[in-house]
């Protein structure tokens, strides 16, 4: 049974479909990304999907429970990172997770038994007694994330759970959510932030305009969408370039002042590039960034 299935799922705003016959299944125990650029309607998507909102058409089942009507029951196994941190300013961080849990019916004993391993999860054990207002940006994010994982959740889903998070924090959530996955839960997450999707999920959606576009394994969704070799040309002469470049690779991209080659053979495309002076390249496989502006453009989205 998927953890969580969307059968046709339609909502629309000002006769506007914000998500537009959207299905997608989720498998237990693996972390599925969905991913699309802002006004995708990924964030609907997920308030559907927690019964947060009620769709117009369409079916939600949320782990085996049918939503809108058992919502509450489901909700009760689900663990909700959101986009922005809604923690209690005037409580420490022990406070904020004992709370939190005590939304789920849990027993102040049981809850006070968890929060040391949550506090170590998120690289908070010596901050237990601190106040929010005093912690750092990256902390309240990492104690979200915790507070999350308070009634032991069958599924968590994070809405872009790294952002605002410095290299070092990104990685260490990084590794708690990959426990996680191998403990056996089940993760929906939605990223921004392509490298991260390519090294937790194994499944990922990519939705445009309300529509799933593209669904597949990273390494499918690149093999299947992109060619394997990027040059990426800039510098002075790039117009003159550019004509050449249509000749050499199999399809070109302009982005501002890079040009972003395509090829199947690199070493035609870099062996041009080396007698051309001005101009500088870097060559790198294909990656995931790569299909999402192919699939959904390189045009600015607010």
């Amino acid at each position: 049974m998927p953890a969580l299935m969307l059968q046709g799922l339609t909502k629309r705003y000002g006769g506007v479909a914000v998500v537009d016959e959207l299905s997608l299944e989720i498998v237990p125990g693996r972390c599925h990304g969905l991913l699309g650029p802002n006004g995708a309607g990924k964030t609907t998507t997920l308030r559907l999907a927690l019964g947060l909102i009620e769709a117009d058409a369409g079916e939600i089942r949320l782990l085996g429970h049918r939503l809108p009507h058992e919502a509450t029951i489901a909700r009760r196994r689900v663990g909700v990172v959101p986009q922005t941190d809604s923690l209690d300013p005037d409580f420490t961080v022990r406070e904020n997770l004992l709370v939190y849990g005590r939304y789920f019916g849990l027993r102040r004993r049981d809850i006070e038994s968890r929060i040391p391993a949550l506090l170590e999860f998120a690289g908070l054990a010596g901050k237990a007694d601190a106040k929010v207002p005093t912690l750092s940006g990256g902390m309240k994010r990492r104690l979200t994330l915790a507070r999350a994982l308070i009634n032991d959740p069958e599924l968590i889903v994070l809405d872009e759970p790294t952002t605002g998070l410095d290299p070092q924090a990104r990685h260490l959530v990084w590794q708690g959510l990959r426990r996680l996955i191998n403990q056996g839960k089940t993760l929906l997450l939605t990223t921004h932030f392509m490298d991260e999707a390519e090294r937790l999920c194994d499944m990922i959606s990519i939705i445009d305009r309300g529509r799933i576009i593209a669904e597949g394994s990273p390494r499918e969704l690149i093999t299947r969408h992109i060619e394997p070799h990027v040059v990426e040309v800039f510098g002075e002469g790039l117009d003159a370039w550019e004509g050449c470049a249509s000749r050499l690779c199999r399809r070109c991209e302009r982005a501002g002042e890079t040009l972003f080659c395509y090829a199947d053979d690199p070493k035609v495309v870099t062996d041009a590039l080396e007698a051309r002076a001005g101009l500088r390249y870097l060559h790198r496989p294909a990656n995931l960034e790569d299909v999402f502006l192919k699939l959904t453009g390189r045009n600015l989205r607010d």
